[in-house]
């Protein structure tokens, strides 16, 4: 197998040779010689820790950063999105109109939105790793979750500081990650999405772009505007192109670790299930807001992420589908077990690895409907089933984790019955559909009878869009839940049984065993190349770089690096204003005022994923030159592997924010606390 030495550059296991600018890069594991060796950069202490500290985490799944002494904080106006459609009635369509608080008294509460900040990254692997010695299967399953639930209590008790245990290199290495915890979140600004996702879903994961994707918020303590110690300061120059940057921000999954056969398993079964539930999904959101405006405010949020999510995985589908890929890949795997038999001549305990990963992936197609449909809860769209399952975990919850579920479980925002009718009942006849009307468990849901009308007593028969009513419910405990006459508590207690089986199949069968497969491969790759390498994004912090370039895209067609306001203008000029590329009035205004070279949006060789939404980019100095907020369509195989040929991230430039704040919105007492 020595011809395949010559592609083993490829391999994502040790890849960050392959290209300089890739890598999601633990905060405790930076690449320094090579951005020293490289780039010149020295990575000093406080350069990190400024660059830690900075950076925050928002519960709805993106990035964000301190861009004040007084708590303010940046991120995308899409990962804002939910919040401002839950701040909006009747009267204010936040999520379309968009919102400027001209003082802090004006700033609205975001509701159940929580962000952590990083406080700390400790390395607890052997502690994890000790406890599950010479076990195998459920009982090593079991003393890994015990070992774990042990250090994360230990250490909230001693810090009172979100604790959590993350896995990395899929079980070679275990870190405890400690956060501070804000729950008082309150929005400050956000454009109208019309300039915030101009070009809509035709130029989603697509450049050139003229995207305004931004908005702030500001974290309370104590019902003052939080004092943060460390924040970025503002640049008004930004970037150009060939500047180095880097990304701080928290990537929520990659599979660059995962075996051929795992990977053979999300391309034919596992993205497969995805894409036809979100193209359902999407359809019947579509449905529901065209009936009415009002309709339409309630899905917007709900049909964008659908929406978008149906996008992403249909590319990381494709990607999946090129043979080049898939030949890069396997000649990979082949050149690191050629290395691994070379080293350990006679010893078939860490190439079984591979067999045992073959065999959970036999074992997953198995379970992986049954799981998705009761465990994950997808036979049950409904917010008001989520809320009953969330009630059912609130006993059974300790520390800081009791805190993040109350903040959900408690929230104020409003539940439209109607939105929630439709969804479940869509998902019941999957449900029926897929187990059988004569199923037990059908039966038991559904009595014979239509979806649509088992939907609608369930979701009008319920209380639970009363938050007094569940943090009654929730102050009872087990015996109230048990007492409960809600039929979706019922339901979710009815199906409770069946879901915990279909989550421990996967847990004992799938799971854990590629747990301990890919922990043997890990140290073996540590063994090669020592700690080089970087783990799957796991939605931790992590520090990517790069430089500002362009490139050619699959057409053979040069993209710039940057665009300008010019552009913008020229752009809805060319789709005669016509939806989506119609500009708010705001910026048909304030044309005028604008200068058209200022930058707008920019692409780098930075190696980010979906959740690294909202990241700050940041210069050598680290201050704030951009805000992430896409990749392009070429991107959307980097959950597998890496390429800077084409792979760039899309970000806002941070001359053309400022600009937008000044001009268009006239926002100048928040510019001024932004420094200018």
């Amino acid at each position: 197998m020595s011809r395949y030495f010559s592609v083993i550059a490829s391999l994502c296991f040790l890849s960050q040779f392959a290209f300089a600018d890739e890598g999601m890069w633990l905060f405790n594991n930076l690449p320094e010689k090579h951005l020293k060796d490289t780039y010149g950069f020295e990575v000093t202490p406080e350069w990190k820790e400024h660059a830690m500290k900075s950076s925050v985490r928002f519960n709805v799944g993106g990035s964000g950063s301190f861009i004040s002494s007084d708590g303010l904080v940046l991120t995308n106006h899409h990962v804002g999105a939910d919040a401002l459609h839950k701040s909006s009635d009747a009267k204010h369509d936040y999520l379309k109109t968009g919102f400027y608080a001209k003082s802090r008294g004006k700033e609205i509460a975001a509701k159940d939105l929580e962000l952590n900040q990083l406080e700390a990254i400790t390395d607890v692997t052997a502690q994890v790793q000790a406890a599950v010695k010479g076990k195998t299967g459920p009982e090593a399953a079991a003393a890994r979750a015990k070992v774990i639930g042990e250090i994360e209590k230990e250490a909230f008790e001693k810090t009172k500081l979100r604790s959590d245990v993350v896995t990395l290199y899929q079980g070679g290495e275990y870190h405890l990650y400690q956060y501070k915890v804000y729950t008082d979140v309150r929005l400050v600004f956000a454009p109208e999405q019309s300039i915030a996702f101009f070009g809509g879903d035709p130029d989603n994961f697509e450049f050139p772009r003229h995207n305004l994707d931004m908005c702030i918020f500001r974290v309370y303590e104590n019902g003052k505007p939080a004092n943060i110690q460390h924040y970025l300061k503002w640049s008004d120059k930004g970037v150009q192109e060939g500047d180095l940057i880097f990304v701080s921000g928290h990537p929520g999954r990659t599979n660059r670790m995962y075996s051929m056969d795992a990977l053979s398993f999300l391309r034919d079964y596992q993205f497969k299930y995805l894409l036809g539930r979100l193209h359902r999904r999407e359809n019947i959101l579509n449905l529901f807001r065209q009936e009415s405006a009002a309709n339409e405010q309630i899905a917007a949020d709900d049909f964008f992420g659908t929406q978008n999510s149906r996008k992403a995985y249909t590319g990381m589908s494709q990607g999946l589908q090129d043979l080049n890929l898939f030949r890069t890949k396997q000649a990979a795997e082949y050149a690191l077990q050629s290395q691994i038999m070379t080293r350990h001549p006679g010893d078939n305990e860490l190439l079984d690895a591979w067999k045992q990963l073959a065999n959970a992936q036999e074992a997953h197609k198995k379970i992986l409907v049954r799981r998705a449909l009761l465990s994950t809860g997808h036979a049950f769209d409904s917010r008001l089933f989520q809320i009953a399952r969330l009630l059912m975990r609130h006993s059974s919850t300790e520390g800081a984790g009791r805190a993040s579920l109350e903040q959900d479980l408690f929230s104020t925002a409003p539940i439209s019955k109607e939105l929630d009718i439709a969804l479940l009942t869509d998902s019941l006849q999957v449900f029926s559909d897929t187990f059988g009307s004569r199923s037990p468990l059908v039966t038991q849901v559904l009595h014979g009878r239509k979806s649509d009308e088992i939907a609608r007593e369930l979701v009008e028969g319920s209380s639970l869009d009363d938050v007094n009513v569940r943090k009654l419910i929730a102050k009872g405990g087990k015996a109230a839940l048990k007492a409960s006459y809600d039929p979706m508590i019922q339901l979710a207690m009815a199906m409770d049984g069946a879901a915990k089986r279909a989550e421990k199949d996967y847990q004992t069968k799938v799971a854990e065993v590629e747990r301990q497969a890919y922990a043997k491969i890990a140290g073996a790759i540590f063994e090669i190349r020592g700690k080089t390498t970087y783990p799957d994004a796991t939605f931790t912090l992590r520090l990517s770089f790069g430089t500002v370039k362009g490139y050619t895209d699959s057409a053979k067609k040069a993209v710039a690096a940057q665009t300008t306001f010019s552009g913008l203008f020229d752009e809805e000029s060319q789709h005669s204003g016509h939806y989506p590329w119609e500009l708010p009035t705001t910026w048909k205004r304030a044309k005028d005022q604008l200068n058209p070279a200022t930058p707008f949006n920019f692409v780098s060789t930075a190696d980010i994923i979906g959740g690294n939404s909202g990241s700050p980019v940041l210069n050598r100095e680290g201050e704030l030159v951009g805000l992430i907020f896409d990749g392009n369509i070429e991107s959307l195989t980097a959950n597998y592997v890496y390429d800077d040929k084409v792979s760039r991230a899309v970000s806002v430039h941070s001359a053309g924010m400022l600009e937008a704040l000044q001009k268009v919105y006239g926002a100048q007492g928040l510019a001024k606390e932004l420094g200018f």
